[in-house]
């Protein structure tokens, strides 16, 4: 019996239309079911703190959906989930983190379904970013990650900014420029000057009030009324003093009073007590000697020519030449503290002398040559000029070159300005002289002849940098570069100045030639200074000079043996003060003297005594003596140099050479 079977047509149709699909994916996929379409994700530069996102994609490979886990195996990346899932023949997408540190940093991604796994390298970089600071103000500055760099920018209009000048306040940007609003500096107090300075902002000076000229009487400022007069106070000096009478403020009147007992009558010196009044007279301690703040030896005898400096001080530091037998010469340096700062020994150890010294350098002269070594460091030897190499006078055939202390100065650059003389054979003197200026570096910048300065003379600068040029009797001359040459051609200030001798100082206004003349630094009518006020002085001596503003100073011989300093008026030449600085009755030797604070001056003297030589260091102002302090012993006072309020003083001491510092400034207890 035949059975239907319904389902036959279908098969025979099945079998006629296209028979079996052996290509067709299985069910279950291939390959654990999933591939990844990413090899490897660069995050690139990232910003240190700052965290990157990327994502990988997963494909399904079957028609089934497949679920595939996912782990970082190293480095600092981390995932947004555990999983990803993908539908059959679709994708799925994992995001993968990147928090980025410094430096470059890598890793791997590894997911793995139905025991298939895929790994994807990782990779990135973290930077970190520059400290970006605006170099003025509205201005922005900012980090460019690409390509690492600080980028400014013009800040928006009405940013707060500072303004450069603290004479504004309350600053606003405006079109890239801080704009701010004047600063008030008026503290309503009538006693007070207020002002404002760009560097500092507001400032306050006292108001000095003015005095009727009665020196009992003292102007006084109120903070409510303003500038007022007042009695000085009782017994305050208002004219002549001496251990015998006073003239004294009392109740706003000076009066003439017996000195009382005990008034003082003389200030404290390093080496002596304050003296009081007693008896009648001044008395004072007996005066011990200057002890040094230290002693140092030196190593040797200092080289030095005559009238030319045995010790330079320059920027706190010392500096000497200074020979010792089989061990030759060197340039020494010290601190003002007495520590040894340097030891160069000379290239063929002779003799060197000082001549100047600066920042750019320590200028010595050698026979026929200038030297400069290094004044820090370890001193080194910079530059050597031969002095023959430069220009010479026609008939220079024979003549030897020289120059010296007074004929050497330094500019203000550190240039070299030095006048060369020209000797014949037979020890005389030629009529011409070579003026140089060098560059630091020793290279000449300028070198001309110059008539009527040879032999002695000397050269000095101005504050401004002029050149002078000073022979003893005359000329005075100024020296400018020669126009259109290499060389100078000279001003004549003053034709001729009798009796001089050579010495040249410039302060300011004013110059001050052979001890004579006062003459304007931009010419003018010589003054001429009064050496014939009184019967006692014979003779100025040449140097040392000193100028101060108006007041030039200068030592002179007496009749006798004595030197005295007289301080000179420079706008009349009369003698403003004199006072006696050696003994009349004892030689002795003016070793140095200079300028020290509140206008006064100090010498370092010798005098020959009958039981040796006694050495001292005094100050003088107002034509007083303030201090006369002895050194210890009987030393061999060779030259000394001042610094600060210390004068140091090269002497020989039981046939040592040493270098010793003594303090101006100390005081001693009142007894």
């Amino acid at each position: 019996m035949l059975r239907s079977r319904p389902w036959l047509p279908l098969l025979v149709a099945f079998v006629l239309v296209g028979g079996c699909r052996c290509d067709a994916p299985p069910v279950s996929g291939t390959r654990g079911g999933f591939r990844v379409e990413q090899t490897a994700l660069d995050f690139g530069r990232v910003l240190e703190g700052d965290t990157a996102r990327r994502s990988v994609t997963v494909v399904s490979t079957g028609r089934a959906g497949v679920t595939v886990s996912a782990s970082v195996k190293s480095g600092p990346f981390s995932l947004a989930g555990t999983e990803v899932s993908a539908p059959g023949v679709g994708s799925g997408s994992l995001e993968v983190l990147f928090p980025a540190g410094t430096g470059l940093a890598e890793g791997s991604l590894v997911l793995s379904a139905g025991g298939h796994t895929e790994e994807v390298a990782l990779r990135g970089e973290g930077v970190r970013p520059l400290a970006c600071v605006p170099s003025a103000p509205c201005r922005e500055s900012r980090f460019a990650l690409e390509p690492g760099v600080c980028v400014e920018s013009v800040a928006p209009d009405d940013t707060a900014c500072i303004p450069d000048s603290r004479c504004q306040e309350k600053g606003r940007c405006q079109s890239g420029v801080c704009v701010g609003s004047p600063r008030s500096c008026d503290d309503g107090n009538p006693c007070t000057r207020d002002a404002c300075a760009p560097d500092l902002g507001c400032v306050t000076s006292p108001v000095v009030c003015p005095s009727s000229g009665n020196p009992c009487r003292v102007g006084v400022c109120d903070s409510k009324q303003g500038c007022t007069e007042v009695d000085a106070q009782d017994f305050s000096v208002c004219g002549k003093v001496d251990c015998v009478s006073a003239r004294l403020c009392v109740s706003g009147t000076c009066r003439e009073v017996p000195t009382p007992e005990g008034f003082l009558c003389a200030p404290a010196t390093p080496c002596q007590g304050e003296g009081h009044c007693g008896g009648g007279r001044c008395v004072r301690p007996d005066a011990g000697v200057l002890e040094p703040a230290f002693s140092q030896a030196i190593g040797g005898e200092p080289s030095a020519e005559p009238g030319g400096p045995v010790l330079l001080s320059h920027g706190g530091a010392l500096f000497a030449s200074v020979c010792s037998g089989d061990a030759g010469c060197r340039l020494v340096s010290y601190t003002g503290d007495g520590f040894l700062r340097f030891e160069t020994p000379y290239p063929d150890g002779a003799a060197r002398t000082l001549l100047a010294v600066s920042d750019a350098g320590v200028v010595l002269r050698e026979p026929g040559a200038i030297e400069s070594y290094a004044s820090s460091g370890t001193g080194a030897s910079l530059w050597r000029v031969p002095l023959n190499g430069l220009d010479t006078p026609l008939d220079a055939g024979g003549l030897t070159p020289s120059t010296g202390a007074g004929r050497t100065a330094l500019g203000p650059e550190g240039e070299v300005v030095s006048l060369v003389s020209w000797a014949p054979p037979d020890g005389g003197m030629g009529q011409e002289a070579t003026l140089v200026v060098l560059a630091p570096d020793g290279g000449v910048l300028r070198s001309g002849l110059v008539e009527g300065f040879a032999g002695s003379s000397r050269v000095a600068l101005g504050s401004r940098g002029e050149v002078f040029l000073f022979a003893s009797g005359g000329p005075l001359a100024r020296a400018t570069p020669e126009d259109g040459g290499a060389g100078f051609q000279t001003v004549s200030l003053l034709a001729e100045v009798p009796e001089s001798g050579a010495s040249l100082a410039v302060a300011g206004e004013w110059l001050f030639a052979g001890t004579r003349a006062f003459v304007g630094a931009d010419g003018g009518t010589p003054v001429l200074a009064d050496w014939d006020a009184g019967t006692r002085v014979t003779r100025p001596l040449d140097e040392p000079v000193l100028l101060l503003d108006d007041t030039g100073y200068a030592f002179a011989r007496l009749e006798s043996e004595g030197l005295v300093l007289r301080a000179l008026d420079a706008r009349a030449g009369a003698v403003r003060w004199e006072t006696a600085v050696l003994p009349e009755e004892s030689p002795g030797v003016l070793h140095e003297a200079a300028l020290v604070q509140g206008g006064a001056v100090s010498t370092v003297t010798s005098v020959r005594l009958d039981g040796g030589t006694q050495s001292h260091v005094q100050v003088f102002a107002g034509g007083q003596q303030l201090m006369q302090c002895p050194l210890s012993g009987s030393p061999r006072v060779a030259g000394a140099a001042y610094m600060g309020r210390f004068v140091y003083v090269t002497l020989e001491r039981e046939g040592t050479w040493r270098l010793e510092a003594f303090d101006l400034g100390s005081r001693r207890e009142r007894p």
